[in-house]
């Protein structure tokens, strides 16, 4: 029998609004385009809660979740001639695109309308093995350990897509203090910019953490911080939170939603959005971002605040991080 052969352990969601369980399922086989990899580390990000709370729509069912992956090399399918087995390589949340529509011609896959996701569409990292499209598998810097980069996968290409929004801002706030904003906050501080942090009215956990990664100023959300903001990073689902940072930034300032799903946004006066002030979101990611994300992390150098669980506790880790109880990001190792 040959390793392709073998069974492998996966957390698994069979509904959404349920709990992901383990199960023994056979390990997946690359089609010609896609690599075979075994998994080392798998981070949780708050879009798996998206999902499995339902509050994301229409994944493929039963799906296996998570989709800040670090492994190796197992296969290659016939058409992959650039990796090679025993790569290190990461997959993030943009699994794989039509490759022939005018976003993906133009550099924008992003956007392209039949794109599937990494744990959504497409399963993911919470199991021992997973098969991931090889255009969407990048190389990851030797100064990380697997379970330092598996953060930067997600939290860090989203955050950095988000960051390259604001352009040349200064004065640079951001609502919502987890993995994302932690990664940002260090780039802003490579780069001589200020960083204002807002955080849930009482967590001082967050207030905490903003302060040691270099926070100029931090408050709470509700809170208008001392000085106009050039620009404003919302990781928090809270639609609430867009009136609040279009009133802290300046005019011609912008206002960026960097998570995948954002509760209704409340009505709003016109004045508070008047004077050409911007209000954009991040969609996913491009290869591009990646390239230069995983160029610069290792340079400012980013470093990841992490707390490793077994995969068989992956429940306990999605608990922790809905009930605010996480510093940094979870990472999830699989049981060997």
């Amino acid at each position: 029998m040959s390793e392709l052969d073998y069974s492998m352990q996966a957390m698994v969601l069979d509904e959404q609004g349920q709990t992901v369980h383990m199960r023994c399922l056979p390990r997946p086989r690359p089609n010609p385009d896609q690599l075979l990899i075994k998994i080392a580390a798998c981070a949780v990000c708050r879009t798996d809660l998206h999902i499995i709370d339902g509050e994301l729509p229409g994944p493929k069912l039963p799906i296996i979740p998570g989709h800040e992956i670090v492994g190796r090399v197992v296969s290659c399918g016939t058409n992959v001639h650039n990796f090679a087995i025993g790569e290190r390589i990461g997959i993030p949340w943009l699994g794989w695109t039509c490759g022939h529509c005018r976003y993906c011609r133009n550099g924008h896959e992003n956007l392209c309308a039949e794109a599937k996701f990494t744990g959504y569409q497409i399963d993911g990292g919470y199991a021992e093995y997973t098969v991931a499209d090889a255009r969407y598998c990048f190389r990851i810097p030797e100064a990380y350990s697997d379970v330092e980069a598996a953060p930067l996968l997600c939290a860090g290409l989203i955050g950095y897509r988000a960051f390259k929004m604001a352009g040349t801002a200064d004065r640079v706030g951001i609502y919502g203090f987890g993995a994302a904003a932690h990664i940002v906050a260090q780039i802003l501080r490579y780069q001589g910019r200020r960083l204002f942090a807002f955080t849930r009215a009482g967590d001082t956990m967050a207030q905490d953490f903003a302060s040691r990664m270099g926070a100029a100023w931090v408050g709470n959300s509700d809170v208008t911080p001392p000085e106009e903001l050039d620009a404003a990073i919302i990781f928090a689902s809270a639609g609430a939170l867009v009136p609040a940072a279009l009133r802290a930034i300046r005019p011609g300032g912008i206002v960026i939603c960097g998570g995948i799903h954002m509760s209704e946004i409340p009505a709003f006066p016109y004045d508070i959005l008047w004077r050409e002030k911007h209000l954009v979101s991040v969609a996913n990611l491009t290869r591009q971002d990646a390239e230069e994300f995983l160029v610069l992390a290792p340079k400012v150098p980013i470093r990841v605040t992490t707390e490793s669980l077994s995969l068989s506790q992956a429940d306990t880790a999605l608990m922790r991080l809905r009930e605010g109880k996480l510093t940094g990001a979870a990472v999830l190792i699989p049981d060997r």
